[in-house]
């Protein structure tokens, strides 16, 4: 969850641009449901309902990964912060 705040902190920092409005989107939704897929897979009630969810968190922290290279290969964000959710998304 920690981690999905700090990215909806750091999306708070994009320009109102059309481009910016459609990653920022996709970006939240693909952090916020990383949380709560994990969430989920703490409360499964069998080893085939955890390993579901645990793959829906791999494929979360895949399409956050991608998102966030977007935003470093585009130059459309130029900031350390962007760097350190990377990392912590390759973590995750």
């Amino acid at each position: 969850m920690d981690f999905a705040v700090r990215i909806i902190r750091f999306i708070k920092t994009f320009s109102h641009s059309f481009e910016d409005a459609i990653i920022a989107k996709q970006l939240v939704r693909s952090a916020t449901s990383i949380a709560s897929n994990y969430r989920a897979a703490c409360r499964s009630r069998s080893k085939a309902e955890y390993f579901s969810k645990i793959c829906i968190v791999v494929e979360e922290s895949d399409e956050t990964l991608f998102w966030l290279e977007l935003l470093m290969k585009s130059g459309m964000i130029k900031d350390q912060n962007v760097e350190e959710l990377h990392e912590e998304a390759t973590e995750l």
